[in-house]
């Protein structure tokens, strides 16, 4: 892949991965963060989940944990008047908190669900807990192109009953979980098609040309087997 290309793409993308503020509103109720919390966007790419973590925690302090450089400076960018909120180059991996909220929207699988936890397990507080996106297929026989949808990601992708099994062996528990809805993944693809139609208009090169075809086909492939595969959302914390 030509990460120049593929990054000249996903520039000034409002987020990374497909979610609302709802995922962590509910999240919030759910996990009973307190108003003066401390929590963690573990991948927080450019920043697209900050402003509805720092909604609530009004009273507390909103760490976000990236590696890209350019995704860190458009958080920092983002969030340069806001003494609460923290921009952190660093590996999701190596978190010390202690946390009242890890959130990490779609980044789990990169370090697996079992690495992940028994990472973040020291860091969180005691009444603390973990929230994450994870790839999911809805059905034990899925189709051939939804199982495509995620090749050439890190890792296996698994149904509900899966996921849950590898939670469950870390020693976590799982307080709630619901399926990421078609809006949260529009709020994702409708920007990067709208950033691609930019580029094209302004004129591209060979390499940026692919890379606009490839998040149309991403996009489009999405849409055919959102039936069968996408994102389960689950809040856990250990048992």
């Amino acid at each position: 892949m030509d990460w120049d290309a593929f990054f000249t793409v996903h520039r000034d993308l409002p987020r990374e991965g497909p979610g609302l503020a709802d995922d962590i509103a509910w999240t919030g109720r759910l996990s009973a963060t307190p108003r003066d919390g401390h929590v963690c966007d573990a991948g927080c790419g450019p920043g697209g989940d900050l402003a509805a973590l720092r909604q609530l925690v009004p009273e507390g302090l909103v760490d976000g944990f990236e590696t890209v450089a350019h995704f860190v400076e458009a958080a920092t960018v983002r969030f340069a008047d806001d003494p609460s909120v923290r921009i952190i180059r660093a590996s999701m991996e190596n978190l010390t908190g202690p946390y009242d909220l890890i959130w990490s929207a779609g980044a789990v699988y990169f370090l697996g669900v079992t690495r992940a936890l028994e990472a973040w397990r020291s860091a969180l507080t005691e009444t603390g807990v973990v929230a994450f996106s994870h790839p999911c297929l809805f059905t034990d026989a899925p189709s051939e192109a939804a199982l495509a949808f995620w090749e050439g990601e890190p890792g296996s992708i698994g149904t509900d009953a899966t996921t849950r099994a590898e939670i469950a062996s870390a020693g976590w528990q799982v307080l709630g979980s619901r399926q990421l809805t078609h809006e949260a993944w529009s709020a994702y693809y409708d920007p990067m098609l709208e950033r691609c139609e930019m580029l094209e208009a302004a004129g591209t090169s060979a390499s940026v040309a692919a890379a606009i075809a490839a998040a149309r086909k991403e996009a489009s492939d999405w849409r055919a087997v959102s039936g069968d595969t996408g994102y389960m959302l689950y809040v856990v914390r250990p048992a």
